[in-house]
């Protein structure tokens, strides 16, 4: 645009009018559009060569490249030839003691040395004081029992006077002094062999049967089998034991239970002092119960079924056994 506008303004001023009026007075004109772009120029020719310009920088170092392959083994080479030994050094100088090794262990005991003379006898030193009294030492055993002694004469027998009447008692006196211990008698003659003194003895076991099984409540239960009752202290009639030697006892029974459930009670004098129960699961079943009892003379024990015919579930037959036992365990007299 710049170029197309000079142009211009240098023809307008190359015309008739002078140009210094023109250009000095008159006023540029409107600008004509732009013109077609010109044709390319020719190429031009390659110039001369330039100089060598300066060394560039150093590039950076490469990366280490791969680990080239392995070579062919070499040969084995010739054995080396010994050396003779050289000459021995000189000593070197003496170092510094080391520190203290640890204490050893004590060696053992040495014979011991032959006995030395004896030397001369030394001046008498002084009395020295009296020492502390020594422990008391233990009594002695008794000395063996020395021989009887021959008896003195027997003095003569005075009469004896008539026997006076016995006065009134008097009053107790003050105790008098203790007199001296008297000497000790002789040893009397070794008596017999008593007789062993007899204990008394007190036991039964009884028990029942097919026919006594189940039996009746609230009485006391006739056991019919007699398993022990060597002193007759159980009464087979009654059912009851009656105590024949005062002291203590131990009663124990063992009940098979079966068809109906089972209350029992143990018995002295009337009064229940040992109660038992089970219940029947429809299957035979076990009970049992023991104490011990303080009698006196005359006292009667016995069991008896409680609770109706409901709870008198007492079984026996050959393979199964209620029993009732009792025995003395010490006599109080």
């Amino acid at each position: 645009m710049r170029i197309w506008c000079l142009l211009l303004t240098v023809g307008v001023c190359t015309g008739t009018v002078s140009p210094q009026d023109t250009c000095r007075q008159g006023y540029s004109g409107i600008p004509g559009n732009p013109g077609h772009n010109g044709l390319p120029g020719r190429d031009g020719r390659d110039g001369a060569k330039g100089d060598k310009g300066d060394t560039g920088e150093p590039g950076r170092p490469g990366g280490p490249g791969k680990d080239g392959m392995s070579g062919e083994k070499g040969e084995r080479g010739e054995d080396g030839k010994v050396e003779s030994k050289g000459s021995k050094g000189d000593p070197g100088s003496r170092g510094p003691p080391g520190k203290h090794g640890p204490k050893g262990s004590i060696g053992p005991t040495g014979e011991p040395g032959l006995q030395g003379q004896a030397g001369p006898q030394g001046q008498k030193g002084d009395k020295g004081d009296v020492g502390p009294s020594g422990p008391e030492g233990l009594i002695g055993n008794t000395g063996p029992l020395g021989p009887k002694g021959l008896p003195g004469p027997v003095g003569p027998m005075g009469k004896p006077g008539p026997k006076g009447e016995a006065g009134p008692m008097g009053p107790q006196g003050e105790p008098g002094v203790r007199g001296i211990r008297g000497w000790k008698g002789d040893r009397g003659e070794k008596g017999k062999i008593g007789e062993t003194p007899v204990l008394p003895k007190s036991a039964f076991t009884v028990g029942l049967t097919v026919l006594s099984k189940f039996p009746s409540p609230d009485v006391p239960i006739v056991f019919d089998k007699i398993l022990y009752n060597e002193f007759n202290h159980y009464n087979v009639a009654t059912g009851k034991f009656t105590c024949h030697v005062a002291g203590v006892y131990y009663f124990t029974y063992h009940i098979t239970v079966f068809s109906r459930n089972v209350q029992v009670s143990l018995v002295r004098n009337g009064v229940k002092v040992l109660h038992t129960k089970d219940g029947y699961m429809s299957s035979e079943d076990q009970a049992s119960g023991g104490l011990v009892l303080e009698l006196k003379l005359g006292d009667e024990v016995w069991m008896q079924v409680t609770g109706g015919e409901r709870f008198n579930g007492l079984f026996a037959d050959e393979d199964d056994d209620t029993t009732f036992t009792g025995f003395l365990l010490f006599s109080s007299s």
